[in-house]
């Protein structure tokens, strides 16, 4: 299969699919190793496909009809769940989380976290890797670019948001 083949049936698979496909099986898929996915994956990018790596593996993005903003937030680690399930509560999806750092400039984290499952895999793999979220480095301030079918499921994720003390 040449190449230009394989990330002809990388881009159907991850259209199709309904869930984040791991490089690692893409590369088991075609017989390659993970480091050539990562460059067609590389290619497919350069070329406008809208590719995006997740903790859970590679997606293709297609949400492009839904309204989105950048929202600022402050609060501690603990309340992260909190935070993440309002959003999703009011059918949003959370798309990052962006901090600016002092010597890196703006440091982007993919989410996709589109619904309460989504949600319980991230706690789970945040709590089974005792990891500490980018927002540890800015004392709580950090951003999240949010999407949502309407902007007043936007609206009700600010206001909500903005009650609990969480939007700045």
């Amino acid at each position: 299969m040449t190449s230009k083949k394989r990330r002809e049936e990388i881009i159907k698979l991850l259209v199709n699919s309904n869930s984040a496909i791991k490089g690692t099986k893409l590369a088991e898929l075609f017989s390659v190793t993970r480091q050539i996915i990562v460059k067609d994956i590389a290619i497919l990018r350069a070329e406008g496909k809208n590719i995006i790596a997740t903790p859970d593996g590679y997606i293709f993005n297609k949400d492009i009809n839904k309204i989105k903003t950048i929202i600022a937030v402050n609060h501690n680690s603990k309340e992260t769940m909190e935070e993440l399930e309002i959003v999703v509560k009011y059918g949003g999806i959370i798309e990052d989380v962006i901090i600016e750092h002092p010597l890196y400039g703006e440091l982007r984290g993919n989410l996709m976290i589109k619904n309460l499952n989504d949600l319980y895999k991230f706690e789970k793999k945040f709590n089974n890797n005792n990891a500490k979220p980018l927002s540890n480095l800015t004392n709580g301030i950090h951003l999240h670019t949010i999407a949502a079918d309407s902007e007043e499921n936007i609206e009700e994720i600010k206001r909500e948001l903005k009650e609990r003390g969480f939007l700045l």
